[in-house]
């Protein structure tokens, strides 16, 4: 009789499709409740550039490009026209206080200067002719005084003793009258004569005070019209090198007021560099520009703007660069405030996709790039300062993030 065979209810086959059930459904679960929904790209790591964010000094500044110029110029303006007769020194040469740069010739002028000197030589004849003649009045009032008092002096004693003797009858009243009215005469002659002097006197003395003052200003005149021709000779006003502003040749017209070149002096330099209008209220006095290892300060904040920038001078502070000259352009870094210890993320190509909100942080291990939101402050041409979601020593991708889409988590592969 046959035997019924009992049938096995866990065989491997089924505990085995149970297992890979479990296991499928835990894993299902787990990457539905748990796992990295995030989305992902695959990127090449050497194509990015990975910076690390550091502890360090952090400057604002920004940069600009100025000009080598002379601290001291003086420029060369014809203070009269004419016609170049000499050029007596080349552009570039050096020249010493008072040397002849230039000589002009003006027949015009010249023929106007001599017409001027004859006008005020005459003009000062006559006054010397006036102050003589006043002398000359003067002289001849004060001999008519002496005659009258000579004539007082003759006649007061006679006066005297005719009065006696006509008392005693021993002389006619005619005789008498007629010295006494000789007598009354040359009295009242004197006090009119000496009264009409003292006048005179007191209206010569302020005239010859104004013809002195005329006198004096128009030798003054002379003088300065005799220096008329001389500014047809042009000097140096200082030592120094001199530049023509023209290619002036022998023969060639100048105007008044042209100006004809400067006079450079050598070896003291500062640097003038134009600054966008925008910068205008964060541009101050004594603040620090550097050209290499060189260090400048603003000396000076031009007020006009021109064409929306503004200008401001530097000297160097220290060491002056060897070799410089006028001209040449140096390109600068101006500091708008003083230095502080922050944390810095190097500038990059980033910034213009995020902003600065948020940036992809390389993790410990190098595989992966995750969106991590940053907040980032001031920024130089090297850094950016960055207020919160970063710290020291963490690495970021700062180049451009163009390619990466809404992507959130990024796979670096280094092969």
């Amino acid at each position: 009789m046959d035997k019924k065979i009992k049938k096995k209810k866990w065989t491997p086959k089924r505990i085995s499709t149970i297992l890979f059930g479990v296991v499928f459904l835990t894993f299902v679960v787990y990457n539905f409740g748990f796992g990295d929904r995030r989305s992902k790209l695959n990127v090449d790591a050497n194509k990015s550039t990975i910076s690390t964010v550091t502890k360090g000094e952090f400057t604002e500044f920004i940069p600009q490009t100025g000009k080598i110029i002379p601290a001291i110029t003086v420029y060369l303006d014809a203070i009269e026209g004419g016609t170049i007769k000499n050029i007596a020194a080349e552009s570039g040469a050096m020249v010493e206080k008072g040397d002849i740069i230039m000589e002009l010739t003006n027949l015009n002028r010249e023929l106007s200067v001599l017409t001027q000197e004859a006008n005020l030589n005459e003009s000062i004849n006559r006054v010397r002719q006036t102050r003589l003649q006043l002398g000359q009045n003067d002289l001849s009032q004060q001999q008519i005084l002496a005659e009258i008092e000579y004539q007082l002096s003759v006649l007061k004693p006679q006066y005297a003793r005719e009065t006696e003797m006509f008392e005693k009858n021993l002389i006619s009243r005619q005789q008498f009258e007629r010295t006494e009215e000789q007598y009354r005469y040359n009295q009242k002659r004197k006090k009119i004569t000496y009264q009409a002097y003292k006048n005179d006197s007191l209206a010569r003395v302020r005239q010859l005070k104004e013809l002195n003052d005329s006198e004096t200003r128009m030798m003054t005149s002379l003088g300065g019209v005799a220096r008329i021709l001389d500014n047809l000779v042009i000097r140096a006003p200082i030592g120094g090198q001199i530049s023509f502003s023209s290619q002036w040749q022998v023969g060639q017209s100048v105007n008044i007021t042209q100006r004809l070149g400067q006079v450079d002096v050598i070896g003291h330099y500062i640097v003038r560099c134009p600054i966008d209008e925008l910068y205008l209220d964060r541009i101050s006095k004594g603040l620090i520009a550097t050209y290499r290892d060189y260090k400048l300060k603003i000396t000076y904040i031009y007020p006009t703007i021109t064409n929306g920038r503004f200008e401001v001078d530097m000297d160097f502070e220290g060491d002056v660069p060897s070799g410089i000259v006028r001209g040449q352009s140096m390109r600068l870094r101006i500091a708008l405030g003083k230095s502080s210890v922050q944390i810095l993320l190097p500038v990059g190509g980033f910034f213009k996709d995020t902003g600065g909100n948020w940036a992809f942080v390389v993790s410990e291990d190098g595989s992966i790039a995750e969106k991590r939101p940053i907040r980032l402050g001031r920024r130089n041409t090297e850094y950016y300062e960055v207020t919160s979601g970063l710290q020291p020593g963490d690495r970021v991708i700062t180049s451009s993030y163009d390619n990466y889409g809404d992507n959130e988590v990024l796979v670096l592969n280094l092969d």
